[in-house]
């Protein structure tokens, strides 16, 4: 995937993270997991096996997108 395409989306899906971060896919499906946790704890909608790309780049970075 290039670098325009993953800027243009408004989800992640594991591979997406795998790529961006260099994890695994098991490890990337863990972090989504974690972070649509977080998201329904607070209310929000989510959507199995992908995380809001603001959200992530929120939690990750530290800063909102």
């Amino acid at each position: 995937m290039t670098t325009t395409e993953t800027r243009n989306k408004l989800y992640y899906t594991a591979g997406d993270l795998s790529d961006l971060l260099g994890i695994s896919l098991g490890h990337s499906y863990k972090l989504i997991r974690k972070l649509n946790e977080e998201l329904a704890e607070d209310g929000y909608m989510t959507i199995s096996g992908k995380v809001s790309k603001r959200y992530f780049e929120k939690r990750w970075y530290g800063y909102e997108a």
